[in-house]
């Protein structure tokens, strides 16, 4: 990727204030070199490490799915709590948000994530009171990419459709292929391996095929308002690793759900 050029506006790490005004306006915030050659390497070999668990899609066809894995390797636990995104998060969702969840993907030729949607979207609003400024949608929810590979169109990447949040509707899972928005199509995201993604939950976004003969790798991690209930499969079942717990800086501890008291507790 030596000719390489970003499609997308691009932020320096410590810009928090432009990434902050670029989820309001384009629902999303590219932030190139979050990882070194050396980190990429090392959260690959810990994808690979994983063994399925619960409701993990694990080597039954071209995609693997591992969900919760903060409770596996304290590595993955150390990349929710990494900056510049950890200050994004407190920038837009506020100092006491955590995560609700953080799932690594390991997609073979083959995979085909094409499904247009939006993660979730909290309230409705009129279109026109969003794209007129009356109405600036609050931030629940923010998911972050970290990318792990050179991403080109055979490779998987992600779609988006800028500003697309302030349609004010749901994009419904499987309901339309080819979406467009106030003239706009998906747009593919191409980026290199240590870059990230950070979308709100209203976006309208897609994952996309691999086309490719390469695997591609892929780390998310879920933030949200500590209000919004965290989503740690399999729920009732679920445990805390005493391992992690007990490796924990205090701000990884209130990620997890460790919060001071407040109202409703």
């Amino acid at each position: 990727m030596a000719d390489f050029e970003y499609r997308q506006k691009t932020f320096a790490q410590d810009d928090i204030a432009g990434m902050t005004d670029a989820l309001h306006e384009d629902g999303f915030a590219l932030i190139p070199g979050v990882l070194s050659p050396d980190e990429v390497k090392r959260t690959r070999d810990a994808i690979d490490n994983l063994t399925g668990f619960a409701w993990d899609k694990h080597l039954t066809g071209p995609t693997d799915h591992y969900k919760n894995v903060f409770n596996r390797d304290k590595w993955f636990l150390d990349l929710c709590d990494r900056e510049p995104l950890i200050d994004l998060a407190e920038s837009t969702m506020g100092q006491d948000c955590h995560i609700i969840g953080e799932s690594a993907w390991r997609s073979r030729p083959g995979h085909n994530g094409w499904t247009p949607h939006t993660d979730r979207t909290f309230i409705d609003v009129p279109e026109d009171l969003l794209l007129n400024g009356t109405v600036k949608l609050p931030i629940y929810l923010c998911t972050a990419h970290y990318y792990l590979d050179d991403l080109d169109v055979s490779l998987a990447p992600t779609w988006v459709i800028p500003g697309s949040h302030k349609s004010g509707r749901p994009l419904v899972w499987g309901k339309e292929t080819n979406p467009e928005w106030q003239g706009k199509q998906m747009e593919p995201v191409l980026c290199k391996a240590g870059d990230v993604l950070f979308f709100r939950s209203e976006i309208w976004h897609t994952g996309s095929e691999n086309t490719s003969d390469k695997t591609r790798y892929l780390l998310q991690v879920h933030y949200s308002h500590r209000y919004i209930a965290q989503q740690f499969s399999p729920f009732m079942r679920f445990q805390f690793a005493p391992h992690i717990l007990e490796n924990a800086n205090p701000r990884q501890r209130r990620l997890l759900g460790d919060h001071r008291q407040m109202a409703y507790d």
